[in-house]
């Protein structure tokens, strides 16, 4: 009370006459502010008390809906850029290759097959379009949006930036149980075999990685990069050891999934990868804003109500899903889980919202136009997707490495 009586006493004393004197400074800008009203020195206390707490508010009420606007704005302009660039690439692609066909050909065979008119091509080019440039650029849609969305999703479970499913093991697990399905020649569920054994396959890789690379509640670096190291390195042995025992047909469907490629894309396959992708990718936007709060720290999401653990394993069950279903039809494709979350969020900042949808959509941009790159780059041959993602990709995971060890100042 004794740090407060000045104010108090000015109250006391101004009681009577403190409707006029708060009415006087709002009449004071009105009159002219001429000299006659500078040498007031009784008013100086009321008129200095009364505009202070004003100040503030107007100066900084206004400035954090701008920012959360122009946040939101750059990602819907983001997203908008990648749907655009995603359909001129899936145009440019679907017309490109040793059989061309004109682009408003192939919008007008679109048409013809929607029913809104336009023409259909020839025998040839209909067979071209339809039955092998059409299911491998949905099949590269759905692969790339399926590894871009599960970096996202590994990213944020791990609160880390450098998970990714093929850096630290999960893809070649994955590709495992592919292999060991063809390799031993397994079919009890049909076409949804591999598919089964590659996710669960991936779920055993994701879930040993994920256990041994924590330590006192923690996921070291360190720990995640060389735990991924040794996963690769057993999972490698392990296709050898298939590849050793398998016929010269298997040995080319094993080749396949080393190498990656979309080469043998089908209707039949995306038909079969089809309910996995999109139930993970239509169930990974829903944990956006509790992975915003695990981003905070295990402890500080914990007294937010987040259950931690159940949410890291739900989201690896959804980032076992989507690998699989992406290994399950193109292989080992690696990288694009770790290079499309980090430019997008170089570009859009870190929240989940905009990352996780964003990261399955760049992530189709970028397989879609690697896929049509390995297509034509070496005509009549073709490079496999797989390798010329990691041409691409490793020199990014490097730099991307000492980026962090820099920021960190070393490896604790």
């Amino acid at each position: 009370m004794s740090g407060r009586s000045p104010q108090g006493a000015e109250r006391t004393a101004a009681a009577p006459s403190d409707p006029e004197n708060r009415s006087a400074p709002e009449e004071t800008p009105r009159r002219a502010p001429g000299p006659t009203e500078a040498p007031a020195p009784t008013e100086a206390p009321v008129t200095g008390s009364t505009p202070k707490p004003a100040k503030p508010a107007k100066s900084t009420a206004p400035a954090k809906p701008a920012a959360g606007v122009r946040r939101g704005r750059k990602a819907l302009w983001l997203a908008l850029a990648l749907l655009t660039t995603l359909l001129l690439l899936a145009l440019i692609s679907a017309g490109t290759g040793a059989y061309r066909i004109p682009t408003a050909d192939v919008l007008a065979s679109a048409q013809h097959r929607l029913g809104l008119g336009g023409a259909p091509l020839d025998r040839v080019g209909e067979s071209v379009l339809w039955n092998v440039r059409l299911p491998r650029i949905v099949l590269a849609l759905l692969v790339g949006a399926s590894l871009g969305c599960a970096g996202a999703l590994m990213q944020g479970v791990f609160g880390n930036p450098l998970a990714e499913p093929g850096v630290i093991g999960v893809s070649a697990g994955a590709a495992v149980g592919a292999v060991a399905a063809i390799g031993l020649g397994l079919s009890f569920l049909g076409n949804w075999t591999i598919t089964v054994c590659a996710f669960a396959a991936g779920l055993m890789t994701v879930s040993s990685v994920y256990l041994l690379s924590r330590n006192g509640g923690k996921t070291e670096v360190v720990t995640l990069i060389l735990t991924g190291i040794a996963v690769n390195a057993f999972a490698g042995a392990l296709i050898g050891l298939f590849v050793f025992f398998a016929d010269s047909g298997q040995v080319n469907q094993i080749t396949f999934w080393q190498l990656g490629s979309l080469a043998q894309a089908t209707w039949p396959k995306v038909l079969a990868v089809l309910p996995c992708a999109v139930a993970g990718l239509l169930v990974a936007p829903f944990y956006a804003r509790r992975l915003d709060l695990l981003a905070l720290g295990e402890r500080p999401a914990r007294h937010l109500g987040i259950d931690v653990e159940r949410l890291r394993l739900a989201l690896i069950l959804v980032v076992a899903l989507l690998t699989a279903a992406a290994v399950a039809v193109a292989g080992v494709i690696t990288f694009i889980g770790l290079l499309v979350p980090h430019l997008l969020r170089m570009a859009g900042g870190p929240g989940h919202r905009f990352l996780v949808p964003g990261s399955a959509l760049a992530g189709a941009v970028v397989l879609v136009a690697g896929d049509l790159a390995a297509r034509t780059l070496a005509q009549p041959a073709e490079l496999p997707l797989g390798v010329l993602t990691a041409l691409i990709g490793s020199p990014f995971f490097f730099w991307l490495l000492r980026r962090t060890r820099r920021k960190q100042g070393g490896w604790a």
